[in-house]
C-alpha cells in the first residue's frame, strides 16, 4: 500500500494536533486538588478523561440572573453545573411564583429573589459580585447602568442595546463604576472557534477571501417580543444576523469599512409588521475581504459558514449552536483534495464565559469581549439598516480598539 503524500500527511496531522491541543487549563485551580486515577485499560484504548477541579463554593464569584427567561432557565442557571468558577446567587425576575420554582433548584434562598423594583438591593447584597442580564434588548442598558451604581460587574447579553448611544451609556457608567462590562459573546470562547482562529493566524487557509454564512429560524409567535420593535430594535438581524457579523470579524481580525443591506417583509405577514423578516448583507473589509451574510425569520432553522482562502476552505455548519457544531476544512495538495473533520469538544459555551467573566473580575482583567465589542457590532447593524433605507452603501470610521485580552482558558 503506497504512503499518504507528505504534505497531506503533514496537514492531517497539524488538525490532528489542533484537536489534541483544544482541551483548555482550568486557571487558579489547586494542583493539590486534582483527582487522578491509575489506568485500568490498555494504552490502545481512549484515555479516560477527568474534569480539572473548580474553586471551593464559597470562593466562586456569586451572580445574579436578570431575567428568567429561555435563555437563562435552559442554558446559562444549567452551565453553572460545570462552571469552575461561578456560582448562582440571586435572580431578579417579574414572576415571583417562576422565580421561587427556580430558586429551589439551585438552592438560592428566597430572600435573594428580587422583583425589578428591588433591583437596587443589589448594592446591599455582598455575596453578588456580578449580574448576568438577559432581557429583551431594550432593557439592557437600564439594567447595566443601574447594576454598575450598585457596585456590580456585569455580563450582559447580545445583542448589547438597541442603539449605539445605549451602548455608549453602558460602557460609560461601567468605566465610572469601575465595573467590568462583558458582553455574551460565547462563541469567542469555544475551542473550535479558537482552533479555527489558531489555522487562520499561522496561515493555514492562506490569504482570507471570503466568509459566506447564514443564519435563519422560523418565528411563530407574532405577539413575541422578538417581534416588537421597541423592545427589540429590529427582527432577524440584531438577533440572529449578529452571528454572522461577529463571526466575519472575530476570524478575520478585521474591522469592516463598508457596508451594503437588503431587508424585505411578506405584505400581509402577521409576525412581520413591525421588524424585517429577512436581511441579506455585504461587509468590506481593508484587505479586500468579504462577508456575504442572509438572516431570516420566517425560514427552516440553517446555521452555516464558509470562510474561503487561497490556499484551503473552513466551514462550520452547524454553526453558532449551543452545541453540536461541526468544523471541517479542506484544501488541494498535489492533486488530491484533503479534508479532515476537526474533532474538538467545545463544552459548555455559556460555563466558558461565565469562567471567563469570573477571572476577569478576579484579577482585574478587561474581558475578551468588552462593551466595545458589542458597541462595534452595533454600529454595523445601524449602517446595514440605514443602506437598506437609502440604496446605497454605507462607509464606516475605523472603530478602534474592540477586543481585550485573550481568554486565559483557551485551547
Amino acid at each position: 500500500m503506497s504512503q499518504e503524500p507528505a504534505p497531506r500527511r503533514d496537514f492531517l496531522r497539524y488538525v490532528g494536533t489542533l484537536a489534541a491541543m483544544s482541551t483548555p487549563a482550568i486557571a487558579g485551580a489547586a494542583e493539590k486538588d486534582k483527582v487522578t486515577f491509575p489506568p485500568i485499560e490498555t494504552k490502545t484504548e481512549k484515555p479516560e478523561k477527568t474534569e480539572p477541579p473548580g474553586d471551593p463554593w464559597n470562593e466562586r464569584v456569586g451572580i445574579a440572573i436578570v431575567g428568567v427567561g429561555r435563555i437563562s432557565v435552559n442554558e446559562m442557571l444549567p452551565a453553572f453545573a460545570q462552571s469552575k468558577h461561578t456560582k448562582p446567587v440571586a435572580l431578579v425576575s417579574g414572576d415571583r411564583a417562576k422565580a421561587l420554582k427556580i430558586a429551589r433548584q439551585y438552592n438560592i434562598p428566597e430572600s435573594a429573589v428580587l422583583d425589578y423594583k428591588d433591583y437596587d438591593r443589589l448594592a446591599q447584597m455582598p455575596e453578588v459580585q456580578g449580574v448576568y442580564i438577559a432581557l429583551p434588548n431594550s432593557m439592557h442598558a437600564e439594567y447595566t447602568i443601574r447594576a454598575a451604581k450598585a457596585g456590580k460587574h456585569v455580563l450582559c447579553e447580545k445583542p448589547m442595546a438597541n442603539t449605539v448611544a445605549e451602548c455608549e451609556s453602558m460602557i460609560a457608567a461601567c468605566k465610572t463604576a469601575r465595573r467590568k462590562l462583558m458582553i455574551a459573546y460565547r462563541r469567542q470562547y469555544s475551542p473550535l472557534d479558537r482552533a479555527l482562529v489558531k489555522m487562520i493566524r499561522e496561515k493555514k487557509l492562506g490569504e482570507l477571501r471570503e466568509f459566506v454564512s447564514v443564519n435563519s429560524q422560523n418565528m411563530a409567535d407574532p405577539q413575541h417580543w422578538r417581534m416588537k420593535r421597541a423592545l427589540a430594535g429590529g427582527g432577524p438581524l440584531p438577533d440572529v444576523g449578529l452571528y454572522c457579523i461577529s463571526q466575519a470579524r472575530f476570524l478575520s481580525g478585521e474591522e469592516p469599512v463598508e457596508v451594503t443591506g437588503h431587508t424585505w417583509s411578506t405584505p400581509g405577514d402577521a409576525r412581520f409588521k413591525e421588524v424585517e423578516e429577512s436581511c441579506q448583507f455585504t461587509l468590506r473589509f481593508p484587505s479586500g475581504f468579504m462577508a456575504t451574510c442572509s438572516t431570516g425569520y420566517s425560514s427552516h432553522k440553517s446555521q452555516m459558514y464558509r470562510l474561503n482562502g487561497s490556499s484551503a476552505w473552513a466551514e462550520m455548519s452547524p454553526a453558532y449552536a449551543y452545541e453540536g457544531n461541526r468544523l471541517r476544512v479542506s484544501r488541494v495538495e498535489q492533486g488530491r483534495e484533503q479534508g479532515a473533520e476537526l474533532h474538538i469538544e467545545e463544552g459548555n459555551q455559556f460555563a466558558k464565559e461565565l469562567d471567563h467573566f469570573a477571572q476577569c473580575v478576579r484579577k482585574d482583567r478587561e474581558p475578551h469581549t468588552p462593551g466595545e465589542e458589542g458597541l462595534q457590532d452595533q454600529r454595523i447593524i445601524a449602517a446595514i439598516y440605514e443602506s437598506a433605507r437609502s440604496g446605497r452603501p454605507v462607509k464606516l470610521a475605523p472603530p478602534g480598539k474592540t477586543r481585550g485580552p485573550e481568554p486565559e482558558e483557551q485551547g
